[in-house]
């Protein structure tokens, strides 16, 4: 499938420049911290080709890329699927494991996924993922498994990190991703219900986390010695992004009914979403609050891109990266569950965003999606997670 002229929405190229105008170029300026929100200006940019690798699948939730060219795909009933490659029409292996201590509710369930770096030797790979006991909602963990060397089974190796908060599986995370000095950075939600999670140092909800694949344990070189958190203040994180050569590190997160935020990441900072309003509220989780609450912390750190007066429901994001995308090579794509669409996000080198790229083939074409990963082959890698015979997208230049 060939994408027809892609449309690019033309933003303010930095934070700072919002000025309430509606005219071409400019947007008004948002009420949680002043991030440019979709504006109207239109022109055009390359297309794509879209191939579906496989179906078959129940709410994808990530994507592993395998040594040996194989894919592995986490689903949120707590299934894995092993695909024979990332090309059209790769085989399905359902790959069995114990997880019938995960809890399948809501948002929660079999969530994010990353390959260990030494997969070839260890065949480990870490998932984030909703925990009961007794039939009860007990936590979120990060378990790390181990894949059989014929590729039909996975077995538990250990808990890596236990204690992320519960409620009903709303607001669950948990996107796991790993840095280029091997840390392992994890995007949380904060419940929705315990108003105090995200500004809590205590709680490791409504965070990104900074933590060693190994141990689970503090990274050296976080903000607080010691803690495993690098910023605060978060609503739900669903994407986390590195950007090749620069180190910089992007996050997705679901806003209310408004204002879904990409985030520049500054360690130790607070990004200002507080359900408390300063504690005021210790049991009721008051959703009326701004997504960055400028008032309230003054410090904190505004997003550099908003939905705007909608939300998109926005999930994964990952960089496009290499020559063949052309004018996108270094893009950041961001996924929409409830927007059903991808956003193409590119960005100046302070990490300010210039221009939101929308391809319109993707609105309602695919349903909703989730996951983003770019593989080794430089293509990029989407899941749909509509619940019927989800599928593996593989996006490449036309």
């Amino acid at each position: 499938m060939r994408f027809r002229p892609v449309i690019l929405l033309a933003v303010l190229a930095a934070v700072t420049s919002c000025s309430g105008g509606t005219g071409v170029g400019e947007v008004p300026a948002p009420t949680s911290g002043g991030a440019p929100s979709t504006p109207s200006s239109t022109v055009g940019t390359p297309g794509f080709k879209v191939e579906t690798v496989a179906g078959g699948l129940s709410h994808g939730w990530d994507i592993g890329f395998l040594p040996d060219g194989k894919v592995l795909v986490s689903q949120r009933p707590g299934r894995f699927t092993l695909l024979s490659s990332g090309q059209p029409g790769a085989s399905s292996t359902q790959v069995r494991a114990d997880t019938a201590d995960v809890l399948v509710r809501g948002e929660g369930g079999l969530m994010g996924m990353v390959i260990h770096p030494d997969f070839a030797t260890s065949r480990q790979f870490t998932t984030c993922q909703t925990h009961t006991e007794g039939g009860k909602p007990k936590d979120i963990r990060l378990v790390t498994w181990r894949l059989a060397d014929d590729g039909q089974s996975a077995s538990r190796v250990k808990d890596l990190l236990t204690g992320l908060p519960i409620s009903t599986g709303r607001h669950s995370g948990c996107r796991p991703t790993l840095a280029p000095d091997g840390a392992l950075l994890v995007g949380t939600g904060d419940t929705a219900s315990n108003p105090l999670i995200p500004q809590d140092r205590n709680s490791l909800g409504g965070k990104v986390l900074r933590i060693d694949l190994g141990t689970g344990q503090p990274v050296a070189g976080n903000p607080v010695p010691g803690s495993r958190i690098l910023t605060f203040g978060h609503r739900n994180v669903q994407g986390v992004a590195i950007r090749p050569g620069s180190g910089q590190v992007f996050t997705a997160e679901h806003g209310p009914d408004k204002n879904d935020e990409v985030n520049l990441i500054k360690p130790g900072a607070n990004y200002g979403w507080d359900p408390s309003r300063g504690g005021a509220n210790t049991t009721r989780y008051d959703e009326s609050v701004p997504m960055t609450d400028l008032q309230r912390f003054p410090d904190a750190v505004p997003a550099i891109w908003q939905s705007g007066e909608t939300t998109e429901a926005i999930c994964a994001a990952t960089f496009l990266s290499g020559r063949q995308w052309g004018t996108l090579d270094g893009a950041l794509v961001i996924t929409a569950l409830k927007g059903a669409k991808v956003l193409l996000l590119t960005l100046t080198e302070a990490g300010t965003v210039a221009s939101v790229a929308i391809p319109p083939e993707f609105n309602d074409q695919f349903g909703r999606l989730r996951a983003a990963r770019t593989g080794p082959d430089g293509a990029l890698y989407l899941t749909t997670t509509n619940g019927d015979d989800d599928k593996l997208l593989r996006v490449t230049p036309a």
